[in-house]
């Protein structure tokens, strides 16, 4: 098949891009650059086994035309840090909803009729049912979450209206092999800079379940082949979780550190809308025969090694 990756320089876009190739379909790129790294996709580059556009998604009529002729689209450009909707609350609008709106618009004035989605965790929440499943109805915490449950909102009506076909993907924290951001990130930059003091946002008790990208990217394609609905609905998420102390606790560790002073900034979460306990049931998932390979310790091992051999992802 002809894919569209949008977003396809980022972190699980370019695994998403990979996989395609390696399975022998075209895929076409689309990205502006602002968080993707070329050196994810360079070695598709030098092969010129793929196309990349660089544009905005934000330019309706440049997706519009970028999308004639394909079969699929992979959708996960994205504003992916929850944080930063604190500093501008239209960001994720932007970011999220407006660029999935230019997406369908494209897809239906093109004809294109199947989009995988990757949404989120933090559509949840702060939930009181654990694991969660998918039919939790949540409390908005966030305006990442809420601007990727809107998302959702517009693809449904897009594929009732309009006879198209979606897979949609409910993420844990994703990590592995080019993670650009997040928690071992963050604890990997501070320990290079000072490895005897690490700051951590909380108390270090918050629970997260966490996701090796290889994982992630197995669940994305296996309901992409086995969900015949006319919008599927996934968590992606392991039956294990740790606390944010236990991951400080791996990261120093995999960095060869010893009697790291470790310094709290108080309360349960992190950040308003870093939810204390993140735990996806993953039932509807497992039924199709998929469960994660990688442990979460393992999982982190691999993404500070990533990180520490990669240093041009703190240039950025």
């Amino acid at each position: 098949m002809k894919a569209i990756v949008t977003g396809g320089c980022g972190f699980i876009a370019s695994h998403v891009t990979d996989r395609l190739v390696n399975l022998g379909h075209e895929v076409t790129v689309i990205d502006n650059m602002s968080t993707g790294f070329r050196e994810n996709i360079c070695h598709h580059l030098e092969s010129k086994s793929i196309k990349l556009l660089e544009f905005d998604l934000g330019n309706l009529k440049k997706t519009e035309k970028a999308l004639k002729g394909a079969d699929a689209v992979f959708h996960l450009a994205a504003n992916a840090d929850v944080r930063h909707g604190l500093e501008d609350s239209f960001r994720d609008i932007d970011r999220n909803l407006i660029v999935t709106y230019n997406i369908l618009e494209a897809m239906r004035k093109s004809d294109v009729k199947k989009i995988l989605f990757s949404s989120t965790a933090a559509t949840y929440g702060e939930p009181d049912v654990f694991p969660t499943p998918e039919t939790y109805h949540p409390r908005q915490t966030s305006f990442y979450g809420a601007s990727k449950i809107a998302c959702e909102g517009l693809i449904e009506a897009f594929s009732e209206a309009y006879g198209m076909q979606a897979w949609m993907y409910r993420f844990v924290s994703i990590q592995g092999e080019r993670h650009p951001h997040g928690v071992t990130y963050d604890f990997v930059k501070k320990l290079k800079a000072n490895p005897k003091q690490l700051e951590i946002l909380g108390d270090g008790t918050a629970r997260k379940s966490y996701l090796h990208v290889e994982d992630c990217v197995d669940g994305f394609f296996l309901g992409f082949g086995k969900a015949t609905g006319r919008t599927n609905l996934f968590n992606l998420g392991h039956e294990e979780y740790v606390n944010v102390k236990k991951m400080a606790d791996i990261v120093t560790s995999e960095m060869g550190l010893k009697e790291v002073k470790y310094n709290f900034t108080g309360g349960e979460r992190g950040w308003v809308g870093d939810s204390p306990l993140v735990h996806l049931d993953t039932g509807r998932m497992r039924a199709l025969g998929w469960k994660p390979k990688i442990s979460i310790e393992e999982t982190v091992r691999r993404t500070v090694r990533w990180l520490l051999a990669n240093p041009y992802v703190y240039k950025r």
